[in-house]
């Protein structure tokens, strides 16, 4: 077995680039992995009981919130409630779990944008990370819908959506290519009149509409998704890869971003 057929380290999300369709890199102990090379050969998954909070590092039993000890998960910015509600984000008036992050993360440029997958759904990232949170969330096409100056913006901009439209993504469907069929300019330009005037000034005028094409060669027809919690071992060939997860040719799915601070062995 040559030093590449064997690699070990923490998962962590693959890093995604958009370059003539997505393209996707597994990083394990820093070397990269190619896993669009990979698709239609038979690759190895093993876990081997490790599992490292992806903020302090320490040894946890459990992984909280994808990839946190408890105390982290309970204290750190990354896992803080305005992740997952952006409108209770109270950076833009000086309080947060830890300033210094917020600066860096929350009182940067945000995006929302729509994304069609299973459906059209409004979601919000910053400005630095698209089309990675596209990619992440196997978007086939998205649209930027406002640019705002912080995070708790865009949860405002978001929350008016969601009275039209769903901010999550029907995984299951999304991994089958179940992909709704509609038009995100003219999603945007009947949305846009529903805003009040104080949220319609965010708007970007720019209504490029980005496609995106993943690496797979088929889509499962039922999905069975399998996870390293109930399996130390994970073997298959593999048939593609969309959002975040692998698929494998006899319709199983793994998550990686799921198992962040698993360390595994790939072979």
């Amino acid at each position: 077995m040559n030093s590449e057929a064997q690699v070990s380290g923490n998962l962590r999300k693959m890093r995604t680039r958009l370059e003539g369709g997505a393209q996707y890199t597994l990083e394990l102990d820093g070397k990269s992995i190619d896993m669009n090379a990979k698709i239609g050969k038979s690759i190895t998954l093993s876990f081997d009981g490790t599992i490292n909070c992806i903020a302090c590092g320490q040894l946890t039993k459990k992984s909280f919130g994808q990839g946190f000890c408890y105390p982290c998960f309970r204290n750190s910015p990354e896992a803080s409630e305005c992740i997952i509600r952006p409108e209770l984000c109270r950076a833009h008036e000086g309080e947060a779990r830890d300033m210094a992050w917020a600066e860096k993360h929350c009182l940067v440029e945000q995006i929302v944008y729509l994304a069609r997958s299973s459906a059209v759904k409004v979601g919000i990232t910053r400005a630095s990370q698209i089309p990675t949170r596209w990619i992440d969330q196997g978007a086939s096409d998205a649209i930027v819908f406002a640019r705002v100056p912080n995070r708790y913006t865009a949860g405002l901009v978001e929350v008016a959506m969601k009275e039209h439209l769903t901010d999550r993504t029907n995984w299951q469907r999304m991994l089958k290519n179940e992909v709704i069929n509609a038009d995100l300019a003219a999603t945007k330009a009947s949305l846009t009149g529903t805003l009040d005037a104080d949220l319609r000034r965010f708007v970007d005028t720019d209504d490029t509409v980005c496609s995106i094409d993943y690496p797979v060669d088929r889509y499962p027809e039922k999905v069975k998704s399998v996870g390293f919690d109930k399996q130390a071992e994970i073997e298959g060939c593999l048939a593609g890869i969309k959002g975040q997860y692998l698929i494998f040719d006899d319709n199983r799915v793994l998550n990686i971003r799921k198992h962040n601070g698993y360390r595994i062995t790939m072979s």
